[in-house]
């Protein structure tokens, strides 16, 4: 059931590591959003980056057949989306996000990278992005304005 427009509203939810968890996650952020009056470019604009974080935890994090929980927060305002990701599974290579240079792409077929791309995704449409892996935690903050032009 929708909440009612506020000031600020809050989406606190636990799920499991798995695609369908996801798109269930995806379509409560769509909808809290939506309540508190976001317009469609935005809501997507948020949708693909949390889209893009719950599935590199799916995938990478926990793994294949390795379930887990995801904790998903979204504070929302008329103006921003804070969201707060964190799971038990394995840190990112370094404990670090990945870097923010694009990928090469002038390279033979084989020398392309595998993966990345969702990352610099993540980053070109954030307006603040942070992680850290603490006592066996990762924990991924993400800022996105609603009317930042990203």
């Amino acid at each position: 059931m929708p909440q009612p427009v506020t000031e600020q509203t809050m989406l606190d939810m636990s799920l499991e590591s798995t695609p369908v968890a996801v798109r269930g996650a995806l379509a409560r952020v769509v909808e809290t959003l939506c309540c508190m009056g976001w317009d469609e470019e935005p809501r997507g604009t948020v949708q693909l980056v949390i889209a893009e974080a719950l599935n590199n935890i799916v995938e990478h994090a926990y793994g294949a057949g390795c379930p887990g929980q995801i904790s998903l927060r979204l504070r929302a305002t008329a103006e921003l989306a804070d969201i707060v990701m964190t799971d038990h599974g394995m840190a990112l290579p370094g404990a670090t996000l990945p870097g923010a240079a694009p990928a090469r792409l002038d390279v033979p077929r084989y020398d392309l990278p595998e993966g990345g791309f969702g990352w610099q995704l993540i980053r070109g449409l954030s307006d603040r992005l942070s992680y850290r892996h603490s006592n066996g935690v990762n924990h991924l903050e993400i800022r996105i304005c609603r009317c930042s032009g990203k």
